[in-house]
């Protein structure tokens, strides 16, 4: 008998409706929620965190089945949808809200992420090394009502058209082994 385990994993790769997007397609995630991480301001507002000054990131809070995917395999497709090697930056979003994370729930999670990383700067799979933060996940807070499930909600918005749907489409090739079914 398959017993279904889950598993929180915290992980910052620039605008959370990106990374939302992506792992709300991936088989064995079971939510995803976009949120803040690990700053010095209780119950920070999208606008605050935005300026750059409460210290914290913009990230995706994933929870899934264990039983379907590994935590090794989301940091895989983590590291595929964005830029770990730019320090404060992803695309035209600068600031360290965007800063490329992974918020560790657990000393094996920690572990398992500083692997993966060392694993993908000796392959030299970037032309730089990566500047990925590997910290313990300390508080998080979701981010206000209108900014879960985004592009699912506003596939037309702009930014969504821009920037959403190319990586959305770069990541269902990459990882097309690995979706939902969307039956």
């Amino acid at each position: 008998m398959n017993m279904k385990t889950f598993e929180t994993a915290t992980l910052g790769g620039g605008c959370f409706w990106c990374t939302e997007a992506v792992f709300d397609d991936l088989q064995g995630v079971t939510d995803v929620v976009s949120g803040y991480c690990n700053g010095n301001v209780k119950n920070p507002t999208y606008a605050q965190v935005c300026e750059g000054i409460t210290g914290h990131n913009e990230v995706v809070k994933v929870e899934f089945d264990t039983s379907v995917i590994s935590y090794a395999e989301i940091l895989d497709v983590f590291f595929a949808i964005h830029d770990p090697t730019s320090l404060n930056r992803q695309g035209n979003d600068r600031g360290t809200q965007y800063r490329s994370g992974v918020y560790f729930h657990t000393d094996e999670q920690a572990i398992i992420a500083n692997d993966v990383i060392a694993k993908l700067n000796q392959e030299q799979l970037f032309d730089v090394p990566i500047v990925t933060e590997v910290v313990a996940a300390e508080t998080f807070y979701p981010a206000e009502q209108y900014h879960q499930n985004y592009f699912k909600l506003n596939p037309n918005q702009g930014y969504c058209m821009a920037v959403v749907s190319p990586k959305l489409a770069k990541f269902r090739q990459k990882f097309i082994h690995k979706l939902k079914s969307k039956a």
